[in-house]
């Protein structure tokens, strides 16, 4: 009964994650540009989280901003989005703007300036902990906001407090604006590296749901704040981009965004 009752998990999160992918595309092409390799490659933990993992009283951070993208479509998933509002991404003088602010439904910080979130997720676990909370804190972070001094201040104050209820979630894609993450400043070997700040750590394939399930489960369940490091693919689920060098952020003609969709149509048709 549980591997059916996992079958059935593992599908209708990979369906979401394709919904996702989906949705990304939509937002980008209307401007003709956008964070989709973000958003793309963010689709799978994002199902896990939003449709599973994360309770009513539970707080998601998303510390790295210009991935809003892939929140927002997260948001549109569970309704609490509307297609009129993801449709106006990008565009002057919308509230779904590339880079978030606070005050959005769904977005707990203002995530434009990099390596912020951690302390403010550590502090907000703090906070649930002290009124007596059960409420569980999952903070986004980037590989790139690794390079921040900041996100290690907030670490060492996570193991310094004992935050059982606090998640940090790495998106390592390997990938930042000014190129390869092990080129501009390199952060590795993480998983070592966290476990020396005294956060337990644990390391994924960010795109192998019932996997991203487990860690996100074993993060909760664990004694003391953990760090689950995702390793993702920028673009991931849209091959008609691999003729682009970098997928950080994508601008191209509207027959590339039409392929890029009638690609995630076929892979919804396939999973619905």
């Amino acid at each position: 009964m549980k591997d059916l009752q996992n079958d059935t998990a593992d599908r209708a999160q990979a369906y979401q994650a394709a919904r996702m992918r989906r949705a990304v595309i939509e937002m980008c092409r209307g401007p003709g540009q956008g964070y989709a390799g973000q958003g793309l490659e963010l689709a799978d933990v994002m199902a896990v989280l939003f449709h599973g993992h994360l309770r009513e009283q539970d707080r998601f951070v998303l510390s790295t901003g210009h991935a809003a993208i892939a929140l927002y479509a997260a948001l549109w998933s569970i309704g609490r989005m509307t297609d009129e509002q993801i449709r106006t991404y990008g565009y002057d003088g919308t509230h779904v703007e590339e880079s978030p602010l606070d005050d959005l439904d769904g977005f707990e910080v203002t995530g434009g300036s990099l390596g912020q979130g951690p302390s403010q997720a550590a502090g907000m676990a703090l906070g649930e902990r002290m009124r007596g909370s059960d409420a569980h804190v999952v903070c986004e972070v980037s590989d790139g906001e690794l390079q921040e001094g900041s996100v290690w201040e907030a670490v060492m104050f996570a193991a310094a407090r004992d935050l059982s209820n606090l998640t940090l979630l790495v998106n390592d894609n390997g990938e930042q604006a000014d190129g390869a993450t092990a080129e501009v400043l390199g952060i590795g070997p993480l998983a070592p590296k966290f476990e020396a700040f005294g956060l337990h750590a644990i390391s994924v394939d960010g795109h192998d749901i019932p996997a991203l399930r487990d860690a996100l489960d074993a993060a909760r369940a664990h004694d003391g704040p953990a760090a689950v490091i995702a390793r993702t693919v920028p673009g991931k689920g849209v091959t008609t981009f691999d003729r682009f060098a970098r997928v950080h952020y994508v601008r191209t003609d509207a027959d590339t965004w039409q392929n890029a969709a009638d690609e995630l149509d076929a892979a919804l048709a396939a999973l619905g």
